[in-house]
């Protein structure tokens, strides 16, 4: 025989899968597709082509308009031939080339006898693709056929009426709209995914009306909901009434919880775990309500079906984070999946056990992971060692087993994210338990030795200057630092001389061995390396005699820097060389806001470890100059800040007005910014009477009107208040706009001599305590706070009332200090019962203010707060609590 004999046992798998549409190009195809044009259609070949022409629209091979066009007339003629498959094939092709072919209403004839045919699949098909490609005018000539496919008893055909309506919906609700009728019947329909569908678009069409909806669940959980798919619907829709509605106050029960617990006594594993979903995800939700949900996901990790079993745990580990007690009864069951074939399965219950475990159950769980570990990818680790970070968290005894879990983790292969999250966890575990600095410490110095990424050695040689000194044995470290001199790349040669310039800053019996190792490092072959040991050796007096570390020196190599980057940069590159050196006390300390000709938009609050964003470094300049350039404002002094624009007229009003305050140490300037939105109107002798009668510590003193206001072009009134220096005065300020109306011929831009006076009512706008912050962050937190010393430090407690979550109190606490959250410390992790905020800043008088934030959940909704504040002056930290104890 020529064909050679393959044996069953053979091994294939050198063998190369082979595609039929290996190598066609659009030309051939194009060519080919003139067999539509044959008087004796093949259909065979006919739908063959069509393959082809699919596989290259989805492939994203573009057609010309005129490519498209004469293909989609070809295709036309195949409606002749009474072959079903080709017609199917026909269909499609018709939906894939509609949107780039031209005169697709040639096409409407013959789909709308196709709609109309006794063949129900010509029907359903038809249904769908003249859905697709007709506009709104001609939808209203189908929109009978379609209300009747609706209700027609061919399933086939109910479906596809319904999901081009679903898909109607997005361009023409208005028609859609008046088929509710025939949805609501179709609801009741015995057929599952008519049910389905109906019920999907019935929702879609409810769906802004809150009644409505509720009404739709009410009714359809006391009917009997036959699809499982509509089933698992309306327990989604269910959960979304339920978050809508009250908790009734009297009993505690929900509205429509009894439905979703019904659910989970259903034959359908897919809405059993829907419904047991649903709960787990309630807000508030209790150990009672709990129960049932816990129960059924239970027998679920048992399920001999990977998807079951993957839902389930997925589910319990979400659990875990706010109920982990209610989690603890499936333990036996999860420790059975750490050794599933599915690693996304094993991930998950490993983890929640680290949640939901006790501290006797430590060591045993170690044990398992250690074996796993190897098996799985990297983004399955990184969640395992944060799992075992909280875990070491909350149990602090353990630090040692999980410490040198994590030690020897990070000597095995991995990428960088995988060590990085490694490296995070030493270095929270380290701050957090002070038993294990000195073995974290240890594990970071082997890790150095023989890391191959830059940025981890340099963050590891950062944070060991800091935390190194002040350990019982600093000497230890130094070898493992002056090693990364000889063996690295610039970039880490010159983080490792600053370390140990700390080293030699903090620890003076240290210090002559530190001056030989720098000086040697004066002769690195990097610039920015030799910079660095010089400018340490002349910072810490370089002779051989141990010399007492001053405050300047430690400020010097341990301070944060309290300017922002952008300012500094900005104010370096105006500096013009002469005889005056650069002032760094001339650089902005404020975080730029928006320029004041422009209105304040919405804007994505950054989160996480990142800088925020600032606008652009001219701002403070230009208002700076714009002040300055005003005779009545030249004795206020230095402006120490500037607020963001705000909004005293709704949006789309006849005048646009919003309002800057400018703060100075004995007054504050009122920049109202006002636009006339109307093209008809000249504004002239515009001014805004202020009332101060709710500010009572605030006295004007300069009004500086506006002369004329055109149309569309921005203008600026001024009004100057005193108040007493130095002091955060508050209050509220009532606004009117007052000003004189002329007419204006559009044609000739003319307006007319005579006006009339008018006044419009702004809004009321307030001095508040935070106006007198300036939002300054700091590189490290910690660093900052240990150098301000206890001296003037203040500490109390506070409880803040209700809250509807935590969240929420802490973005109070902040709007109402007006500092700059640190570290990322503004978001609270979902669920979270405490919380630590860092914020920081500078108060009215230029005095540093650094504050840290317990806060905490007491009783069911009630929040207390820890409050410590630092600053270079104890008045200052004083004022920090009366402005939290007032607010």
């Amino acid at each position: 025989m020529a064909q050679q004999l393959v044996k069953k046992d053979d091994d294939r798998d050198d063998e190369v899968d082979y595609s039929p549409f290996l190598g066609i190009e659009k030309g051939a195809v194009l060519q080919e597709a003139r067999v539509f044009n044959d008087p004796q259609l093949d259909p065979r070949r006919c739908s063959q082509v069509i393959t082809k022409l699919l596989y290259l629209l989805n492939q994203g091979e573009a057609f010309t308009k005129i490519e498209a066009t004469e293909v989609f007339f070809a295709v036309t003629k195949l409606f002749q031939s009474r072959d079903i498959g080709l017609r199917r094939m026909v269909y499609l092709i018709i939906k894939e080339l509609s949107p780039c072919a031209d005169e697709v209403i040639i096409v409407t004839s013959s789909l709308m006898k196709d709609m109309t045919s006794t063949t129900d699949m010509y029907r359903a098909n038809a249904i769908r693709v003249l859905c697709r490609i007709t506009e709104g005018t001609l939808l209203t000539q189908i929109e009978r056929y379609l209300k009747q496919a609706i209700v027609d008893k061919n399933p086939v055909v109910a479906s596809a009426a319904l999901v081009s309506g679903i898909h109607l919906f997005q361009t023409t609700p208005e028609i859609v709209k008046r088929w509710s009728n025939e949805v609501q019947e179709a609801v009741h329909s015995r057929a599952a995914l008519v049910q389905f569908h109906a019920l999907a678009l019935l929702h879609q069409i409810r769906q802004n009306d809150r009644l409505a909806v509720s009404k739709l669940v009410n009714s359809l959980t006391k009917s009997t909901v036959r699809s499982p798919l509509a089933q698992c619907l309306l327990v989604r829709y269910t959960s979304q009434v339920i978050r809508e509605s009250a908790i009734n106050t009297q009993t505690g029960d929900r509205p429509f919880y009894d439905f979703l617990e019904g659910c989970l006594r259903l034959k359908a594993e897919m809405v059993i775990f829907e419904a047991a979903r649903a709960i787990t995800e309630l807000s508030g939700v209790t150990t009672r309500e709990l129960t049932p949900a816990i129960t059924v996901l239970q027998l679920f990790l048992s399920s001999s079906k990977p998807v079951l079993r993957f839902a389930a745990i997925r589910t319990l580990n979400k659990v875990a984070m706010t109920h982990p007690m209610a989690v603890t009864n499936c333990n036996i069951d999860m420790e059975s999946l750490i050794s599933d074939q599915n690693r996304s399965i094993s991930t998950l219950a490993i983890t929640t056990l680290l949640k939901t475990g006790n501290e006797s159950s430590v060591d045993r769980l170690m044990k398992q992971i250690t074996n796993f570990m190897s098996d799985i990818a990297d983004e399955f680790k990184i969640v395992v060692v944060e799992a075992i970070r909280s875990l070491c968290l909350k149990f602090p005894l353990k630090y040692r087993s999980l410490m040198n879990f994590l030690s020897n983790i990070l000597r095995e292969e991995g990428g960088f994210e995988y060590k990085k999250a490694i490296i995070d966890s030493i270095v929270i575990l380290i701050r957090d338990i002070p038993e294990a600095k000195e073995s974290g410490l240890l594990h970071l110095c082997e890790f150095i030795e023989d890391c191959e990424f830059t940025y981890l050695s340099t963050q590891i040689l950062h944070f060991l200057g800091n935390e190194g000194p002040k350990t019982s044995d600093p000497n230890k470290y130094i070898r493992y630092i002056y090693n990364r001199v000889h063996l690295e790349n610039a970039t880490v040669r010159a983080s490792a001389v600053s370390t140990l310039a700390k080293f030699g800053a903090l620890v003076d019996s240290l210090k002559p061995r530190i001056f030989v190792l720098l000086r040697r490092c004066l002769f690195d072959s990097d610039d920015e390396v030799r910079d660095r040991a010089t400018l340490y050796l002349n910072t810490l007096s370089g002779d051989c005699s141990i010399v007492e570390t001053d405050k300047d020196v430690k400020d010097f190599l341990f301070g944060s820097l309290d300017l922002p980057l952008v300012n500094l940069e900005t104010s370096l590159k105006n500096y013009e060389p002469s005889e005056e050196p650069f002032d760094i006390n001339s650089v902005p300390r404020e975080i730029k806001t928006q320029p004041f000709a422009e209105k304040k938009g919405p804007s994505k609050k950054p989160t996480g470890l990142a800088a925020p964003p600032t606008a652009p470094a001219s701002t403070i300049d230009a208002y700076e100059k714009l002040l300055s350039s005003i005779p009545e404002f030249a004795d206020f002094g230095k402006l120490f800040k500037s607020s963001a624009p705000v909004e005293l007229t709704e949006a789309e009003t006849e005048y646009s007005v919003n309002v800057v305050k400018h703060i100075f140490d004995g007054h504050v300037v009122f920049q109202y910014n006002c636009t006339n939105t109307i093209p008809e109107q000249l504004l002239e002798h515009v001014t805004v009477v202020v009332d101060a009668s709710e500010a009572e510590e605030f006295s004007q003193v300069v009004s500086k009107p506006l002369k004329s206001l055109p149309y569309d072009t921005p203008g600026q009134i001024f009004v100057a208040f005193e108040k007493p220096g130095g002091v955060p005065a508050v209050g509220k300020f009532s606004n009117m706009l007052h000003f004189t109306v002329k007419e204006v011929d559009t044609t000739t831009c003319e307006a007319e001599d005579d006006g009339v006076e008018d006044e419009y009512q702004l809004e009321d706008l307030e001095v508040v305590a935070a106006d007198y912050m300036l939002k300054v962050g700091v590189s490290n937190f910690r660093n900052a706070w240990e150098n301000m010393g206890e001296d003037c430090e203040r500490v109390d407690e506070y409880g803040l009332g209700p809250r509807e979550s935590l969240a929420e109190a802490v973005s109070a606490v902040i709007n109402l200090l007006g500092l700059q959250p640190c570290e990322g410390t503004e978001v609270v992790p979902s669920n979270s019962r405490s919380h630590t905020c860092l914020l920081s800043g500078v108060y009215i008088g230029n005095v540093r203010v650094l504050v840290r934030i317990s806060f905490g959940i007491d009783g069911p909704k009630e929040v207390a707060m820890k409050l410590a504040v630092r600053s270079e002056d104890e008045t200052i930290s004083d004022a920090i609590h009366e402005i939290v104890a007032s607010g």
